[in-house]
């Protein structure tokens, strides 16, 4: 598990001594050593972390279930800083809760400043089990040492964000440095109300050729199953926020779309593609299997068999193929791609985002549940549309016949 390094400092504790103080202690100590097991013995499954609002990397806001403060909380703060937490006291409140005060001290990953910034947390723990921490924190100094982008292009302008992989001299291909930084980008589209379409883009020659050939090749035989879990810790749970959050997803490709390139064009709701591209899955050129959800994925666009045949053969579709296979949306020359593909975005940016993030999720869960289970999913979607803006002034527009201004709330 990749979580931020939390250790425990010398400083003077004030602390009770009570049990749910030693509970506080073991988390800091699991959260340093990366013990799951011992995160599963001491968080709630119902556990909820709050982090602080602006946190870089959208990690910021509330995080419900140990699980998703495992992955999305610690885990999406691990992704992007190699840093420590250095509790200084911990103190026990009248309403029972305890607090944590003291400083992280760390960098940025790959090439970030130096980080120290100051810290409480607000812990609740019940039955002995953690249920609740809520961090403040300096968060201008946490982004002040966020590395830098330097494998992609990240824009935001009138609601589109742009993500585009640039690593030409290496045609897009994905190594350690473009999983951290991919996923940062990607969370922070996620977490920005702002941005309410993304647009997906390799550039005008490639795509994305998939994994970088340097990450076998550079170290031994031994090491590679410790540094394919390394860049598929980064870059699965990005392609899972990518494919669930409320912003619909634009693919514009060119050139060639493999291996994690075509999970990425799947993951996608929309592709454009160039005349001259062309789609493969690569994977067992090299001995390896899938990933990126690409095994997930590609069979509910293409079907089982199709899907089977570009496993076991590595045949190349083209852009006319993949059109006529269901895995693209629209194929134009490659001097267009760009225009159209902004085109779909920027009207998608124009509808309801909250209502096209539950459709995204209703259709990736379409094919997993029987009918009454999904018709009670579509219900709770309805239901929560009923409390949005863009509900009423879709409907205040249509009786009034008018285009609807929706503002993605």
């Amino acid at each position: 598990m990749d979580t931020t390094a939390i250790t425990t400092g010398n400083g003077t504790d004030s602390g009770t001594g009570t049990d749910a103080e030693a509970v506080v202690r073991r988390l800091y100590t699991a959260l340093a050593d990366g013990d799951r097991d011992t995160l599963d013995a001491i968080l709630d499954p119902d556990f909820v972390g709050v982090l602080a609002a602006g946190m870089p990397g959208g990690v910021g806001g509330e995080h419900r279930g140990a699980e998703a403060m495992r992955r999305d909380g610690w885990g999406g703060i691990g992704r992007h800083f190699a840093a420590r937490a250095e509790p200084d006291r911990i103190d026990a409140l009248a309403d029972g809760r305890l607090l944590v005060s003291g400083h992280y001290r760390g960098r940025g990953r790959r090439g970030g400043a130096e980080l120290e910034a100051a810290f409480t947390h607000v812990v609740t723990v019940t039955g002995g089990r953690l249920t609740r921490l809520e961090q403040l924190t300096d968060t201008a100094r946490w982004a002040a040492a966020a590395p830098p982008y330097t494998t992609l292009d990240v824009r935001a302008a009138d609601g589109v964000g742009t993500l585009r992989l640039n690593r030409p001299d290496r045609h897009n291909a994905v190594d350690r440095m473009l999983g951290a930084e991919f996923a940062r980008a990607v969370d922070a589209v996620a977490a920005d109300p702002a941005v309410r379409a993304v647009v997906l883009t390799g550039g005008d020659r490639v795509f994305c050729v998939g994994g970088d050939v340097e990450l076998f090749t550079g170290c031994a035989p031994e090491e590679l199953p410790r540094v394919l879990r390394e860049v598929t810790d980064l870059f699965h749970p990005t392609v899972e926020r990518l494919s669930t959050m409320d912003a619909p997803v634009v693919a514009a490709v060119h050139g060639a779309a493999a291996g994690m390139g075509l999970a990425l064009v799947c993951a996608a709701d929309v592709v454009v593609a160039a005349e001259d591209a062309v789609f493969t899955t690569a994977y067992g050129g090299i001995g390896l299997t899938a990933d990126g959800g690409l095994s997930w994925t590609l069979p509910r666009l293409v079907g089982l068999r199709r899907a089977q045949e570009l496993f076991l053969t590595g045949r190349r579709l083209t852009a006319a193929e993949a059109l006529e296979w269901g895995l693209v949306t629209r194929v134009v020359p490659a001097a267009e791609v760009d225009t159209v593909a902004r085109e779909y975005a920027t009207a998608i940016a124009d509808g309801p985002t909250q209502a096209f993030g539950a459709v995204r999720r209703l259709l990736r869960r379409s094919s997993e549940s029987d009918l009454h289970t999904h018709l009670a999913e579509e219900q709770r979607s309805v239901v929560e549309a009923g409390r949005s803006h863009d509900l009423v002034e879709g409907t205040r527009a249509l009786a009034e016949r008018r285009r609807p201004r929706f503002t993605g709330s």
